[in-house]
């Protein structure tokens, strides 16, 4: 790759040269298994997230060309507005899926994809696949490659752009108006962390709907001639001058470009919960069954917390007791209290009235966090430790590794299998067990479908 070029180009080259025959097998798997999973965690959100509903029924108040699907119903709207709506559903229970150095690409990205797709019509598998695997491994590569100062919200920031890689290129734009589509994406690139960490806030919820739009609203625009930024990502006031201080490495990112894809390393949740707590509810789990705890018996639980650890346990109080679904699954402090009395956390956890569970709140009150610096997030994050005081006098210490759905303990076909049977057992309109059945089929031998969009009827209740 030539260095006089921009990245934007650079990625736009990537976009329209890579083919499906290229990816390795792994890719190939990570995408489907990247598709299936979010659409999964769409139909769960939009059965279960109160803040979905404003931006669902404003989609379908809204009208128009009847192009995309909201997804778990059959209504269609126009691209921009789909891709609105199920990229608000996507991320809204923290259920998504992530990179092994934790943000998510799925969200904006698979919604972005499925849009397009249906406007455009005759997508075949191959064809979804390799968008998908393109934009996960674009996400990838900056993650890993930028200076992250995580006053910016990741996700959305870079995630527009992956995601407008990956809607292009269903488009099939020329290189030009790819590169072109990444600018005007620059519009939408935005999200600070404060959305992330407030209290009291539905935009944590819904925030991976506005990245899927830009993508698909910039593919669009380019496609009718609209003109980008020539300089977009390294010229004196780009993106990565801008969002990272200029930190960051371009061979690293470029190294391997169209010839390595990392879209296999995805990881996937076993927990509706922000992931960099699951360390610790691991933690918390192992006690409480290695040594066969009941609530009664635990006194003081201590959280060691780095500096993002933190971030779930502040203000305590107010994280102690969390009054709205999104804010419990930022809450170590809750997370922690529904391991310790359930030895699990489930989708059932987060329903309104578990939110005041009189056991779960009594054992939030003795979670305490303790500040560790060598916790601290780098690149990849520490594993969380917990220690439970018991009633009578024993000091136990977990820490948690090998959490569910990491790179130690990956989850199987067959964990995303029941994940998904389970997130659309709970849609606002419940899949039959034959749409289910026939959803997970198609995914898995997608490569061979010449109409990859007849997964969004199955998971819309239609039988092919």
């Amino acid at each position: 790759m030539s260095t006089s070029k921009d990245l934007s180009e650079v990625f736009a080259r990537y976009a329209v040269s890579v083919r499906f025959e290229q990816l390795p097998a792994a890719a190939v798997d990570g995408a489907k298994k990247t598709i299936l999973d979010t659409l999964g965690v769409i139909l769960a959100g939009g059965g279960m997230e109160p803040a979905a509903r404003g931006v669902i029924d404003l989609v379908m108040e809204s009208g128009g060309r009847p192009e995309s699907t909201v997804i778990g119903s059959h209504v269609r709207v126009p691209a921009v507005m789909a891709a609105l709506a199920n990229g608000a559903m996507a991320h809204c229970l923290d259920f998504d899926d992530q990179t092994p150095w934790g943000q998510h690409s799925a969200s904006s990205l698979v919604p972005a994809v499925f849009a397009i797709a249906e406007r455009r019509g005759g997508v075949s598998g191959q064809e979804l696949i390799t968008a998908v695997a393109l934009g996960q491994d674009l996400f990838n590569r900056l993650r890993q490659h930028v200076d992250w100062r995580k006053e910016w919200m990741f996700s959305t920031v870079m995630g527009v752009f992956c995601a407008t890689v990956a809607s292009a290129r269903l488009l099939a734009l020329p290189c030009e108006q790819v590169a072109h589509a990444l600018g005007i994406a620059s519009m939408q690139s935005c999200g600070l962390a404060e959305v992330v960490n407030a209290t009291g806030s539905d935009l944590r919820a819904l925030y991976a709907g506005f990245p899927a739009k830009g993508a698909v609203l910039a593919s669009l625009l380019a496609e009718k001639g609209v003109s980008g930024v020539p300089g977009l990502f390294e010229a004196k006031h780009g993106i990565m001058a801008n969002y990272f201080g200029g930190r960051y490495d371009r061979d690293k990112i470029i190294e391997g470009l169209g010839e390595e894809f990392t879209g296999g390393l995805t990881l996937y949740k076993r927990w509706s919960a922000v992931g960099t707590s699951h360390s610790h509810i691991q933690a918390m789990i192992q006690i409480v069954r290695d040594h066969d705890l009941a609530p009664d018996d635990i006194r003081d639980i201590k959280v060691f917390v780095g500096d993002y650890h933190q971030l779930m346990c502040d203000p305590l109080e107010a994280r102690r007791a969390p009054t709205t679904l999104v804010d419990a699954k930022f809450s170590l402090p809750f997370l922690v209290a529904v391991a310790a009395v359930h030895r699990d956390v489930r989708l059932s956890d987060f329903a309104p009235a578990a939110l005041q569970n009189s056991q779960v709140l009594a054992m939030a009150q003795k979670v305490v966090p303790i500040e560790d610096r060598s916790l601290d997030w780098k690149l990849e994050l520490p594993p969380g430790r917990v220690e439970v005081v018991t009633r009578d006098g024993r000091h136990i210490v977990a820490t948690g590794t090998h959490v569910p759905g990491s790179v130690d303990a990956p989850l199987t076909w067959d964990d995303l299998r029941r994940k998904f049977d389970d997130c659309a057992s709970v849609a606002a309109v419940p899949l039959s067990a034959e749409c289910k059945a026939a959803a997970y089929a198609m995914v898995r031998a997608l490569e061979d479908e010449t109409d990859a969009t007849q997964l969004v009827a199955l998971c819309s209740g239609s039988l092919r």
